[in-house]
């Protein structure tokens, strides 16, 4: 697996059964570039505290409800409309790949408050925690996005 997280996050969600976990934990209010930081952090065996996982959601939280939310919220509007409209459906792909350039964004801000936290150090249920209200709802999900992230 890559060692930064944005390239570890294309190569997991590039895995079988990833996508479909995550758009379920998406669709249950996970925040999915958390949770695939939350991947990351387990595998690189980093300490899980309580703080250290607040400082995350605290990076992520405005970032996803300011910038990454309105340009999908954009996106889906335009879904069914941009079917019969070229201009549309043009102006929708860029609004895709600015919401894609958002995410990145926010992935790099979160590698750059924890890359330096100790690798194999501790426990690493990152994701549990990361997750929220998801995690009950969507055990499979997070479990399968966790073995994928310990697969070769």
């Amino acid at each position: 697996m890559p060692s930064d997280l944005w390239n570890f996050a294309v190569d997991l969600y590039a895995r079988p059964g990833v996508e479909p976990a995550c758009l379920s934990l998406q669709a249950a209010g996970g925040d999915i570039c958390l949770l695939l930081c939350g991947a990351w952090l387990e595998a690189r065996g980093a300490l899980r505290t309580a703080e250290r996982a607040e400082q995350l959601k605290d990076c992520a939280a405005p970032w996803q409800r300011e910038v990454i939310e309105p340009l999908r919220s954009i996106r889906r509007a335009w879904r069914d409309k941009s079917a019969q409209d070229d201009a549309l459906a043009t102006l929708r792909t860029r609004i895709k790949q600015l919401e894609l350039d958002a995410e990145r964004q926010l992935l790099q801000r979160l590698e750059s408050l924890c890359v330096a936290w100790e690798e194999g150090q501790g426990n690493s249920s990152w994701l549990e925690i990361l997750a929220g209200d998801a995690a009950e709802k969507c055990r499979d999900a997070l479990l399968e996005l966790r073995v994928a992230a310990t697969r070769p």
